[in-house]
């Protein structure tokens, strides 16, 4: 069997590039096609829907065919999806783009083909995960569970920082954005296309991968009793309101950041060109988010989930504060930018740490495997459902100061469920 260094960086790597381009460059795309800001956080939000179901059919992926099936498939589907989000976007006039009054209606197509592109995605996901315990010993399991997050952090720079960055070198070029996404689409095809070769070619064929032989009555009563243990679960209340608002804050401000960057100081933005935003949000910020995840991780190992709860809630909402001081000086400087967004980044991966902790600790027992998907499920929802409002709360707050301020007082739901779940986590 081939060596896991041939395949598990390739696999990752393909595995976050279309979760990004999804629920991230959408947002830049619709943006600076001239969507309103409402009318874009809600059909964007509604992206994250493949995420939250996929425990509901997670188990066809075990039943019928193999891992490496899916997998290869699933690419291929994502880059034909790119190549057909390329012939999608519409041509927008010019004035139309600067007055931000462009009609969703005419970006039907392109949302179809970006919720196909999900769902593909998504799909990808639970193929993976499962390839990676069949092709892989428990020991190399541990071995390489590092190298996964770290493909996967990288592909988050490329697809947030890199081909934001192509997209918008393409506009200042060009001075055509509608050409300039089309192109940056056309090249995440093409670089599918190879992953998708390279995997039906040099993935593995381990002999653990292959369809469950199982009646579909077992399938049935293992489906069932899966969510049935999940809602018996102690203190299942304080869970799940935990796992839907914890974030609450990071979910309504995260639809409005890449507008605030790029809607000039007229508007209340910072006037950043496309180019800037990739380097800024999808480079340097990204960036601290790793290294503030990883310290959050070696925080909560040496110190227990319980001590550093308090300590994460707080790094998770307090940064957030840069945007409230952005909003009202719009500073110039590139460089103030990025140190802010790095600080609000390192602090979001530091405190997101407790989160995915928690969900581990609840998912523990019987199931643990189903109960974690079932978990992300409810992770993804916690994104979307705020998401799906952040714009029009926005247009009603009038503009992105006041806007800002309103997260900031959302940050103390953060700390309240904070405080309920830290009654039921022991040391």
């Amino acid at each position: 069997m081939k060596s896991p260094w041939w395949w598990i960086p390739t696999l990752y790597f393909a595995e976050g590039i279309p979760y990004f381009v999804v629920n991230n460059i959408s947002v830049l795309l619709f943006t600076r096609m001239g969507v309103p800001n409402e009318t874009m956080a809600l059909y964007t939000s509604l992206l994250y829907l493949p995420w939250v179901i996929k425990p509901f059919w997670s188990p066809f992926v075990d039943i019928f065919r193999t891992k490496r099936w899916w997998i290869v498939v699933m690419e291929a589907l994502m880059a034909a999806g790119f190549v057909a989000l390329t012939l999608s976007i519409p041509s927008v006039a010019a004035d139309t783009l600067a007055a931000k009054s462009t009609p969703i209606g005419l970006f039907t197509a392109t949302l179809i083909l970006f919720w196909i592109t999900a769902f593909a995605s998504a799909t990808h996901d639970i193929a993976a995960d499962g390839f990676y315990m069949l092709a892989l010993s428990p020991r190399q399991q541990t071995f390489f569970v590092g190298i996964r997050s770290t493909f996967y952090r990288l592909s988050s720079i490329f697809g947030q920082g890199v081909l934001v960055m192509i997209a918008g070198l393409l506009e200042e070029r060009t001075g055509n954005i509608p050409w300039a996404w089309r192109a940056t689409l056309l090249l995440t095809a093409v670089l599918f296309a190879l992953l998708t070769l390279y995997h039906t070619f040099l993935a593995p064929r381990p002999e653990e991968d292959k369809p469950r032989n199982a009646r579909g009555k077992d399938i049935l009563r293992d489906f069932v009793g899966a969510f049935a243990t999940f809602f018996r679960k102690p203190h299942l209340g304080i869970a799940l309101t935990f796992m839907l608002l914890y974030r609450f804050a990071e979910a309504l401000m995260l639809k409005l950041v890449g507008p605030f960057f790029l809607d000039g100081p007229e508007a209340g933005g910072l006037g950043l060109s496309t180019a800037s935003v990739g380097f800024v949000n999808g480079t340097v910020g990204v960036a601290a988010l790793v290294v503030g995840g990883i310290l959050g991780g070696m925080a909560a190992s040496k110190w227990s989930l319980r001590k550093c709860l308090w300590p994460m809630a707080a790094a998770l909402i307090l940064p957030c504060f840069v945007y409230v001081w952005m909003s009202a000086v719009l500073p110039q400087s590139l460089w103030a930018i990025s140190v802010c967004v790095a600080v609000e980044q390192f602090g979001y991966g530091f405190g997101f740490q407790a989160y995915m902790l928690y969900l581990l600790r609840f998912s523990d027992g019987e199931f643990k495997t189903s109960h974690y998907a079932i978990c992300t499920g409810f992770m993804a929802l916690s994104m979307m459902i705020p998401g799906l409002f952040a714009g029009y709360i926005w247009k009603w707050v009038g503009g992105y100061n006041p806007f800002f301020w309103l997260v900031m007082a959302c940050g103390l739901v953060t700390f309240a469920v904070t405080f309920l779940a830290r009654r039921t986590v022991g040391e």
